[in-house]
């Protein structure tokens, strides 16, 4: 018996399928080979298509079933792309494309609702100023693209889309409409106040679904399209980030899961309603949230993250490998000769209180530094976002002491790692993990063949542990780097 699990990113579309008895992935697939485009018209925009998600989800799934026979899969987990929107008419057509995670232009709309709605009860009920996350991004096509937004039928979270492919039904999680800033934390319920200050219907929203169990079935139409046996059952969904933290382990208070892709995350579990006051970090419903036993993901997000060190490999090595990469970093002593990189590139930055300062480089000397001194610079600027996120969360009582990852995209180089152990204190446990793995996973506890996330994840292995060394030297160019953000 088999367990089939996607996760749908801004790059690309990753599939597993997991033996559901031994745990053990048997087929795995990634789509496109190089990272997908993301359309932005103007600065600080960033769209897809949807159907592009769908076609590479097909491509994923032809590659998978090269392996399997589709009727020994049992049920189907999605992981998904977090803070998009997706608008669809009453036929279930798409009506724009998504403004993804990374897009940056609803910010205003944002600061005037929370300025509107009072930043205490924002805080209290959403544990989040409203920011630029998808209501906010409603309320920009609401303003701007009146004719459009006329014809809406419903919104979607990029997972959501997909689920609504697979089985013909809208719908969505509480964790999803937290993510949107749609939920009300303490009426338990989606923010009748916020729809009301935004002007939009709750009729807007899709149907709310369990996070584990059932979701619907596999129609007849995506069955054909994808090759699986009609019928079969999606009982699990979750954002990337939440979902990363079930595949890593991390369920309970006081648990660190962290993922280093195109964005970087640090996602910490507490059972506490707590929020920053300056919404930098933000906090969801975990995907194990239960109103009587709270489980809340406090969320450090750093938008210019692999997509830096991705830059910079076009720009300064197309031709060399990120293994090649790497080594050229490790020749550079910690500090990288005195450069620091604020890695903020990729849109408004919820950690600078949504501002988009954009990248910057200090300390360059013509005659003394090349790339490897950038590149290595480059990654020790990313983690050091990371460090000045973890002050953040440590102010609101989440004690950072071991974080756990999965051995892919930046935690593959040993700068990196060595970095965030030496400079955050902590011990970096690395899994033989990830997403779409972790969403077969999830899969297989909605649909009952797991008993429950214990019983699901027993066979998760450390593959590697680092523990922090030369703790002096990192914190010195922390706080040089600090100085530059401190501006």
């Amino acid at each position: 018996m088999y367990l089939l699990g996607y996760d749908i990113g801004s790059s690309s579309v990753k599939a597993s399928v997991v033996d559901a008895w031994s745990g053990k992935t048997v087929a795995f697939a990634s789509f496109p080979p190089h990272e997908a485009p993301i359309l932005s018209l103007q600065a600080g925009w960033a769209e897809q298509e949807p159907s592009a998600w769908w076609d590479y989800l097909k491509a994923v799934t032809s590659r998978l079933l090269e392996h399997i026979d589709p009727a020994d899969i049992a049920a189907i987990g999605l992981s998904y792309q977090m803070h998009g929107l997706v608008c669809i008419d009453r036929e279930r057509q798409v009506l724009r494309p998504a403004i993804i995670w990374c897009d940056s232009r609803a910010v205003p709309y944002g600061r005037k609702a929370q300025e509107a709605l009072g930043e205490d009860w924002c805080l209290k009920h959403l544990l989040n100023a409203p920011g630029n996350f998808t209501a906010a991004k409603l309320a920009w096509v609401k303003e701007n693209e009146p004719q459009l937004y006329s014809r809406i039928w419903k919104i979607l979270l990029p997972g959501d889309y997909i689920a609504m492919r697979l089985t013909g039904t809208a719908s969505t999680t509480v964790s999803g409409l937290s993510e949107g800033i749609f939920w009300d934390f303490q009426e338990n319920r989606p923010s009748g106040r916020l729809l009301d200050y935004f002007g939009f219907s709750e009729d807007i929203l899709p149907e709310i679904v369990p996070a584990f169990g059932p979701q619907g079935q596999l129609g007849a139409e995506a069955a054909a399209e994808l090759g699986l046996k009609e019928g079969t059952p999606l009982t699990y969904r979750a954002g990337d980030q939440p979902n990363n933290a079930l595949s890593l382990g991390v369920l309970h208070p006081g648990e660190i899961a962290s993922t280093a892709g195109t964005s970087g995350v640090l996602y910490g579990v507490t059972d506490r309603m707590g929020h920053d006051p300056h919404s930098r970090v933000n906090t969801f419903a975990h995907v194990n949230h239960r109103s009587t036993d709270p489980r809340l993901g406090v969320l450090l997000c750093i938008n210019g993250c692999g997509i830096l060190y991705a830059w910079l490999r076009r720009q300064l090595a197309p031709d060399c490998s990120y293994p090649e990469l790497n080594a050229l970093s490790e020749s550079v002593p910690i500090g990288s000769d005195g450069i620091s990189i604020l890695p903020f590139g990729n849109g408004a930055e919820r950690l600078l209180e949504n501002r988009d300062g954009g990248c910057s480089i200090h300390g360059l000397h013509f005659n003394r530094h090349g790339r490897a001194q950038l590149l290595r610079a480059a990654q020790e600027g990313i983690v050091f976002s990371f460090r000045y996120g973890m002050e953040i969360m440590e102010q609101m009582g989440l004690k950072v002491n071991t974080i756990r990852a999965g051995r892919a995209n930046m935690f593959q180089s040993k700068v990196f790692r060595d970095t965030l152990a030496g400079v955050s204190g902590a011990t970096i446990e690395l899994m033989d993990t990830e997403g779409s793995s972790g969403a077969a996973k999830g899969a297989g506890i909605g649909a009952g063949i797991y008993k429950n996330e214990s019983e699901a994840f027993r066979t998760l292995e450390k593959v590697e542990v680092v523990t922090p060394a030369r703790e002096d030297l990192y914190r010195e160019a922390y706080g040089r780097w600090k100085s530059y953000i401190n501006r």
